[in-house]
């Protein structure tokens, strides 16, 4: 399953979240100085772990033929080595009785064959630590004469059309719940359980009725680039709020209104998570506001390495055409929501684009905040511009270990109409210097991806519409042709370690030796053929790990938009890997929107890869043991 291990983690003392919570108090603030850009992990300051979500086990099972349904689940980012599981299933709401003869040690999925599936069947697990059977998870039930399909339903209310979905543990049961937008005017926001059950929906008032995708109204969301929203347990109290860029008229889910006399002054604001009414709220900064709102991307880094921070990237358009850009970062500490920075670009080469990511790009436990051709340090200094270097605007860029033989990550990118004919680069992500690129433009590369789909090769391929490269060799491996691979998502999927692709509703699986005589690549699934309608830009609304083994979920609607149809894997696998949702470079990638893109995780997933190194992490809320975060209060359910 895995080659040898190669690296290891640093040995890190667990923490309780007390001992956590004081490092933060003194870390939040940032330093008083600006931090090197060439600052290490060398620092001998001891650095609390980072706290991350207090999960369950999301057991998740789909009817995976006529006969058999594949249970799937989570292993921990904190799991013990070693851990195994016992699945249990009740039948017509009886007693649960275990299906497996031995301890499972393997994958965390089981293919149960037989049940009686003309009635219902409710599947959960034990994990087992020493020998010792632990408390059991919470349950997922499938109901009777369930069809057959790779798909989990929960029932939205009507409304208007939905493009981005944004998963959090709103309630604190350590399971994912949901909240996705409304693309009506003026447009609103819904929270749901992860049943389906409606919590409350916030309306984004008469400044969301402006809905151009470059100038958007004050308090609107989700156009173009823009989301202006995003979830994430911000106080780490083990449950998620919901940030959101507000301005007048905003309705809360409380029933209370902001108001305030100028249409074009914005505020971020903190909702709490079960209710969406107003926790907190901080005044974005009017350096700009002589030439209007600010349009802005949302999304989560932990500056400090330890908890996390909202950080905002806003622009807005002048009169001569050119754009302001102003970035910031937000501390929410469960009262107070406090301002760390800003960093505004002014007249420097600092080139951006249509996706912003999280990441540590260097290694020293903090997460800096990236664009496509520039880094900001964890305290909102430049770290570093790839615009002297000759890289200008593009579209989309990815940030991973490409090559599990050369130290850190890398980044590769594509351009939009660059004057010297620059067309794709591939580059160090810790200091920007360029590896390899290639000319042949100008032209406007609209697609770029990353991502290990040829197993013959080592480390991750990347391409756009110049053909398929060996990233780490700059091998040219597949010219581009018909049966290439499309640049528009990946996705973990069949159970094998290469990714499969994802683009317009189909989940294909690129073959090397040319797939078929035909010209086409061998299809998995095709998304129409359960109802599913693609959002803006013929997408999903999300993709993620969201629910069972470490393979991803991709979400959907029906064409009514009153259901999300959630994507799961309906393959086994024997490979073990701790959910992708517990890496916090995957995790942060999560909670930014933009141009939709593909998440990676901070160490080489591929063929050939090593086993991960456990993340240096605590969860959240008090939870210290990973057997206790198997847990969970309620059953969640597929509704058909």
């Amino acid at each position: 399953m895995y080659m040898k291990l190669r690296r290891r983690a640093a040995h890190r003392v667990p923490l309780t979240i007390s001992a956590v919570l004081a490092v933060c108090a003194t870390l939040a603030t940032g330093p008083s100085h600006p931090v090197p850009a060439d600052a290490t992990a060398a620092d001998p300051t001891i650095q609390a772990a980072r706290v991350m979500e207090n999960l369950g086990r999301g057991v998740v099972a789909v009817r995976s033929s006529s006969t058999q349904v594949l249970v799937s689940w989570r292993l921990l980012g904190l799991d013990p080595e070693g851990i195994g599981f016992n699945v249990y299933r009740s039948t017509g709401g009886g007693a649960y009785t275990k299906l497996n003869a031995g301890v499972l040690t393997g994958g965390t999925n089981y293919q149960d064959s037989t049940a009686d599936l003309t009635r219902s069947n409710s599947y959960r697990v034990a994990p087992v630590v020493g020998g010792q059977e632990q408390a059991p998870s919470g349950a997922f039930t499938l109901t009777a004469n369930h069809s057959v399909e790779p798909v989990v339903r929960v029932p939205l209310r009507s409304g208007g059309p939905v493009k981005f979905v944004w998963v959090g543990d709103l309630d604190g049961d350590g399971e994912y719940d949901y909240v996705v937008d409304r693309q009506t005017s003026p447009q609103k926001l819904e929270a749901y359980s992860g049943d389906g059950d409606f919590l409350w929906d916030v309306d984004l008032g008469p400044n969301s009725q402006n809905q151009d995708n470059i100038e958007p109204g004050s308090s609107a969301i989700d156009l173009g680039h823009w989301d202006g929203v995003t979830v994430y347990d911000f106080d780490s109290d083990g449950r998620a709020e919901v940030a959101v860029r507000i301005a007048d008229g905003v309705r809360f889910g409380d029933g209370t209104t902001w108001t305030h006399a100028d249409d074009s002054r914005q505020f971020m604001a903190v909702l709490d998570g079960r209710t969406g009414a107003l926790r907190n709220w901080s005044a974005v900064p009017t350096t700009y506001l002589g030439d209007g709102p600010m349009a802005a991307r949302l999304g989560v880094a932990y500056l400090n390495g330890t908890t996390p921070s909202l950080v905002a990237y806003m622009k807005n358009r002048r009169a001569d055409g050119a754009f302001n850009l102003m970035m910031g970062a937000w501390k929410f500490d469960g009262d107070s929501l406090d301002r760390q920075w800003t960093w505004e670009r002014g007249n420097q080469d600092a080139p951006d684009g249509h996706n912003t990511r999280a990441i540590d790009v260097n290694g020293d436990g903090t997460d800096e905040v990236a664009e496509i051709g520039f880094v900001l340090n964890g305290n909102g200094s430049l770290r570093y511009s790839m615009g002297p270097g000759g890289i200008i605007h593009g579209d989309r860029f990815h940030l991973a270990d490409m090559d599990p033989d050369r130290p850190g990550l890398e980044g590769y990118g594509v351009q939009q109409d660059n004057p010297s004919g620059l067309l794709e680069y591939y580059y160090d992500a810790a200091n920007g210097s360029v590896i390899w690129k290639h000319n042949g433009g100008p032209a406007d590369v609209g697609r770029g991806m990353a991502g290990d789909v040829d197993p013959r090769f080592p480390g991750m391929e990347v391409w756009s519409f110049s053909g398929l490269y060996n990233a780490p060799t700059n091998r040219l491996t597949e010219p581009n042709t018909s049966l290439s691979p499309w640049p528009q998502l990946g996705l973990w999927w069949d159970g094998d370690l290469t990714m499969e692709l994802l683009n317009s509703g189909k989940i294909e699986k690129w073959d090397p030796a040319r797939p078929t005589a035909s010209g086409s690549l061998p299809r998995l699934v095709s998304t129409w053929n359960h109802g599913a309608v693609t959002a803006a830009q013929g997408g999903p609304t999300l993709v993620g790990d969201i629910l069972g083994d470490w393979r991803e979920e991709a979400v959907y609607t029906n064409a009514s938009h009153n259901e999300l149809i959630i994507f799961s894997t309906d393959r086994p696998t024997n490979t073990r890997l701790y959910t992708l949702a517990h890496n916090p470079a995957y995790r942060n990638a999560m909670t930014f929107k933009g141009y939709m893109q593909s998440h990676h995780v901070d160490y080489f997933l591929g063929a050939g890869m090593a086993k991960p190194p456990r993340p240096d992490i605590t969860y959240a809320g008090g939870g210290s043991a990973a057997v206790t975060a198997a847990t969970s209060a309620r059953p969640t359910g597929s509704r058909r």
